[in-house]
């Protein structure tokens, strides 16, 4: 089992990466996948053609209002996190036939994200072994990483944007993981769809990590996007997916046909 994590500041494309990135591992039959949505705006699902709430299927942050805010708090002596692990299991996986999903959601109340991460941490750890690889999309704002929703990853994908704000992500994403010791084997840094192409040789300079390539425009990507049509059935020829394809195949995840 490998696990990657994908960031980059909002609107670099980093959940449409992970979409095709999915698409990339069920084309390649590497599945089944797990695909891990910690980020608020909670787009994954709809990327890749699943609805929560028609599947029955809640987020953590749901779970987490249902069980200590709706039904009266926790029990005395029962960590928070034990009472609502089998809760996720059971309400909280969307499980599919190439991949299953499970989403942390929207901040259930005013404060931190602590109890829903710590909960999914916990559900992580009893997960992760039934798939060949776990994806995880990740806000900018690296809370949960910070967290420690996993503690070990194989390799995480930085998404840059075409400001200098990007720049500075990629180079304070690497100091937290190094600082709350999560282990990673590499850090690839990847130009976004409106990433200049100019500024490639700065990204591999200024981030001191391994620039992989650029993600191509595609409109039909922004099309599908935009109307909530699921990136899996975008065809095999377009630019983007052509592209992220070729960056799995550079990071040694299999070759592009």
């Amino acid at each position: 089992m490998k696990t990657l994590v994908t960031m980059g500041r909002g609107g670099t494309g980093k959940t449409s990466f992970v979409a095709l990135q999915t698409k990339f591992f069920v084309e390649q039959n590497e599945t089944p996948l797990l695909l891990v949505d910690v980020d608020p705006d909670q787009n994954l699902a709809e990327m890749v053609g699943v609805d929560l709430e028609r599947e029955g299927v809640k987020t953590i942050a749901e779970l987490v209002t249902d069980t200590f805010i709706r039904k009266g708090g926790t029990m005395t002596g029962i960590a928070p996190t034990e009472r609502i692990e089998t809760r996720v299991l059971e309400e909280g996986l969307y499980e599919g036939d190439d991949f299953d999903l499970i989403a942390v959601g929207t901040k259930w109340i005013e404060g931190c994200y602590c109890m829903p991460d710590a909960a999914l941490k916990g559900a992580l750890e009893s997960l992760t072994k039934n798939y060949r690889y776990v994806l995880i999309d990740s806000p900018a704002g690296l809370e949960h990483l910070n967290r420690k929703i996993t503690a070990r990853v194989n390799d995480i994908f930085d998404i840059m944007g075409p400001s200098h704000k990007s720049f500075e992500h990629v180079k304070r994403a690497d100091r937290i993981t190094r600082e709350v010791g999560i282990g990673f084997d590499r850090f690839f840094v990847v130009g976004g769809c409106l990433f200049p192409a100019d500024l490639e040789e700065t990204a591999r300079k200024e981030t001191g990590q391994q620039y992989l390539g650029k993600i191509i425009f595609d409109p039909l990507v922004q099309e599908s996007v935009i109307a909530g049509r699921s990136l899996l059935d975008i065809m095999e020829s377009s630019p983007a997916y052509r592209s992220v394809s070729a960056l799995m195949d550079k990071a040694g995840y299999g070759k592009v046909s």
